[in-house]
């Protein structure tokens, strides 16, 4: 199983990254995904860890714009990684 070998791979690699929830599907039968949830701050690691450009991140809203979300690919041991990252908003004071 391709997104197995690639997790493990990542966590020889980079042992000390932030912890994401992974998944794993057969509908999707070589990707790996990996989540980072209320820390926005988690994603600018494995980004550069998995030589993602910044160019290459999406940023979108979801929540009726409550919630901030960061979503890349990347080829990594075979498997495609997508790396998705969730975060609260911030409020035009925070801003």
């Amino acid at each position: 199983m391709v997104p197995v070998l690639a997790l493990r791979v990542l966590a020889l690699d980079f042992p000390d990254l932030p912890a994401p929830t992974m998944h794993i599907s057969s509908i999707y039968p070589e990707r790996l995904e990996l989540s980072l949830h209320d820390d926005l701050g988690a994603f600018e690691p494995w980004r550069v860890a998995l030589g993602i450009e910044r160019a290459a991140v999406d940023f979108h809203t979801q929540g009726d714009g409550k919630t901030w979300v960061l979503q890349a690919h990347a080829d990594y041991a075979g498997a495609t990684v997508r790396l998705l990252a969730f975060g609260a908003a911030l409020t035009q004071e925070e801003l």
